[in-house]
């Protein structure tokens, strides 16, 4: 029996008879962490990391939430479930299960490299892996931290001299708590939007280092002050009667599609920072390896390419059908069709593969179109089963 299906309500574990972040109304829901394509209400239980509580209940309300520390492992109908670091946001975790002799990891989204405000990613060995690939093409490639930060505080440092107040458009869970983690916060006073506050205040509860923040509506809060700041807002803010309160200001938006000079243009911002909470290409590589998987499901993202690309290696991998992918900023709608990107390799992650369920595949038969080469920054260019 395979361990997670996928259904109409989301992946399913029929032995333990409960979900793994569905996308419709179930009795039971393990959830990888609290953005909103993988956290919806109306669940009658949630079961997540302790550290997602505070997120959780501020997204969703008065929910019936059981929490549980990383490793930690409950029997559920005889099925073994404990959760492990995702190191996409705080909170996020990979549940694994355990039923029959075989082992399931379902990551939920990810990234490898530490970011300091969350716990950083563990590679969970398992027969069978269930991968997001949100960035899986070739041309993703993420900035060293030290290399990013540098690159803000440099501009935010620019127009703090020439008294522009530094809009910075990021989103309000996982990367303006990243951010503020980040910056040299000697340059000037920061300033969030009122989505991210109560976001700032969760991650401070759990522990993590942020400097001080304020409101545009807080006391001593004025244009000479502003001059200076960094401002951190939302994409929806961009527009908005909010903005009208930063004068000439300089702005720009944090995203891993900012490494498409396209998507710039279309945000209409002056900079754009190559920056996110999801694994790039090497990092997918690398996680998926790590495993030492049999099998590979591809959730969403760029799931033909990367399937592709890990049959290549020798694995069996196909899609998932889900509903997940729209908790960040949206994707490019219509890339540019080029000389299609081929993968670097790598060491395979090796084993012979099992059959897969039928009927819950996604065609894999062509890869979807990959931007145009004119659009890219930067072109970078067997375990044993567990």
């Amino acid at each position: 029996m395979d361990l997670i299906v996928a259904r109409p309500e989301g992946l399913y574990c029929p032995p333990g008879d409960f979900y793994i972040d569905p996308w419709r109304p179930v009795a039971r829901a393990v959830i990888t962490h609290a953005h909103s394509d993988h956290a919806r209400t109306g669940h009658g239980h949630y079961l997540a990391h302790d550290d997602s509580a505070g997120t959780l209940r501020t997204r969703l309300g008065d929910i019936t939430l059981q929490t549980l520390p990383y490793g930690e492992v409950i029997d559920h109908h005889g099925v073994r479930v404990s959760l492990h670091p995702a190191g996409h946001v705080l909170g996020s975790a990979q549940v694994r299960v355990e039923h029959g002799g075989e082992v399931w990891v379902a990551s939920g989204d990810y990234k490898l490299e530490d970011d300091g405000t969350c716990v950083p990613f563990e590679p969970v060995r398992c027969h069978t892996f269930i991968t997001e690939s949100t960035f899986g093409l070739p041309i993703y490639r993420w900035p060293a931290q030290p290399v990013l930060f540098a690159d803000i505080d440099a501009w935010w440092r620019a127009n703090a001299a020439a008294a522009r107040p530094s809009v910075l458009f990021c989103y309000a869970f996982g990367k303006a708590q990243r951010i503020l983690h980040g910056v040299d916060a000697s340059i000037g006073p920061i300033v969030v939007h009122g989505a991210v506050e109560p976001l700032n205040a969760v991650y401070r509860a759990a522990g993590v280092a942020l400097p001080p923040t304020l409101r545009v509506t807080d006391p001593g809060v004025d244009k000479a002050l502003l001059a200076t700041a960094l401002v951190l807002a939302p994409p929806s803010a961009q527009g908005t009667p909010w903005m009208r309160r930063f004068a000439h200001h300089a702005d720009a938006f944090a995203s891993g599609w900012m490494q498409l000079r396209g998507t710039r243009r279309r945000r209409g911002v002056d900079r754009g920072f190559v920056m996110s909470d999801h694994a790039d290409w090497p990092g997918l590589q690398k996680a998926i390896g790590g495993t030492g998987a049999e099998r590979v499901f591809v959730t969403h993202g760029s799931v033909a390419v990367l399937v592709r690309w890990l049959n290549e290696q020798g694995l069996e991998a196909q899609g998932f059908q889900t509903e997940y992918g729209d908790e960040d900023d949206e994707a490019p709608s219509a890339p540019a069709a080029g000389a299609e990107a081929t993968a670097p390799p790598v060491a395979e992650p090796g084993g012979d593969a099992s059959p897969l369920e039928q009927g819950i595949a996604a065609d894999t038969g062509s890869a979807p179109a990959v931007p145009d080469i004119g659009e890219i920054d930067d072109l970078a260019g067997g375990p044993e089963r567990p």
